[in-house]
């Protein structure tokens, strides 16, 4: 064999093990904080040989570090939880456009950036919850809360629980109020919300529902899977909280519920692009949608898939209608939003 012959056999054989390396290997940066989900990376894994290896962050923080590491990060798969930061990675251009005929078909169009301008989708829905009221069932019932803009009604002063208007979850919220309401009177809508606040903004989620329950808020908002959490906890004292609130779905009259997106992207510099594409197409699957649905209490969104979570079935008796709003109306509101809060001293 001559010396170039070698150096050829070497190359060959340094690109072959390349390739099984590539192949073998998935790169993930995650917003999904559940234990829940480890089931899903265990059965990728164990169903095509990909090893995960997995950062956990926030959104935002995720997002920072895409942005520090640049080219040289070796993200593949990006997961986040709100909407509104699917799409300013996507407006930052931190995502790679894929085609899939797989995710095209089984994500509805409107949980899906519609970039196919750009030489495919950069990111797809994979899972939603939806932004729903609680209330004292010995003080309110449902009429009094089936739409979002009555939270803002001054005979409720005093009776409103929430969580920091900052929070992506709300600023979801109120980016899709801005959409429909126009923002005049979304603000005017916020600055009722305050007016009506039991006490200043504090907590999470299961801190609100609580609050409800201890006689401290008469009405109170969450995303509906730490509601179903508690609902199918074996805990006593989180039996005693759900027994004393009831919930409503606001809108169904008009544009729907909200709901925040959770969805998957590949990453701009990705390595590994092959193996994050057949990731996402996993999460889209029948078992993996069940999964969100009662593993993690999320609602699935790939067409044609049932689940069986008692919780999400008890609060709708199995559907309920949601609002239709393309995520890039609720994300280009955000900044606006974020001012009309500091104008009404949404803390």
């Amino acid at each position: 064999m001559t010396p170039s012959q070698s150096l050829l056999s070497i190359a060959c054989l340094m690109s072959a093990a390349s390739a099984l390396a590539q192949e073998k290997v998935l790169n993930i940066y995650s917003a999904r904080h559940y234990p829940t989900d480890e089931v899903m990376y265990s059965d990728f894994s164990k169903a095509t040989g990909i090893k995960i290896n997995r950062v956990d962050a926030d959104d935002a923080g995720i997002l920072a570090r895409l942005k520090a590491e640049g080219a040289a990060s070796p993200a593949d798969v990006i997961l986040l939880v709100d909407a509104a930061r699917l799409w300013r990675a996507e407006v930052d251009g931190l995502f790679l456009p894929i085609q899939s005929k797989v995710l095209e078909e089984a994500i509805p169009a409107n949980l899906r950036a519609k970039t196919a301008d750009k030489g495919g989708t950069a990111w797809f829905g994979l899972s939603t919850r939806a932004r729903v009221v609680v209330f004292d069932k010995l003080r309110h019932n449902k009429t009094d809360f089936d739409s979002y803009e009555k939270l803002a009604d001054p005979k409720f002063k005093g009776q409103l629980c929430i969580r920091s208007g900052s929070h992506p979850y709300n600023l979801s919220l109120f980016g899709a109020m801005t959409e429909h309401l126009g923002p005049q009177k979304t603000e005017v809508w916020l600055k009722g919300l305050v007016e009506n606040m039991a006490r200043s903004p504090k907590g999470g989620d299961t801190d609100q529902i609580k609050g409800v329950a201890a006689g401290e808020c008469g009405v109170a908002v969450t995303n509906t899977y730490y509601l179903a959490r508690m609902m199918r906890s074996t805990n006593p004292a989180d039996k005693a909280v759900t027994e004393k609130i009831g919930v409503v779905f606001p809108n169904q009259s008009s544009w729907g519920t909200h709901v925040n997106v959770a969805g998957g992207a590949v990453a701009r510099h990705a390595k590994n692009t092959d193996n994050a594409v057949k990731f996402l197409e996993y999460l889209a699957s029948p078992a993996a949608q069940n999964h969100f649905a009662n593993g993690n209490n999320e609602w699935p969104v790939a067409k044609g898939v049932s689940f069986d979570n008692p919780a999400l079935k008890a609060m709708t008796g199995g559907s309920f209608k949601s609002e239709l709003l393309p995520i890039s109306a609720v994300g280009m509101n955000q900044i606006k939003v974020q001012q009309m809060l500091d104008r009404v001293g949404f803390k």
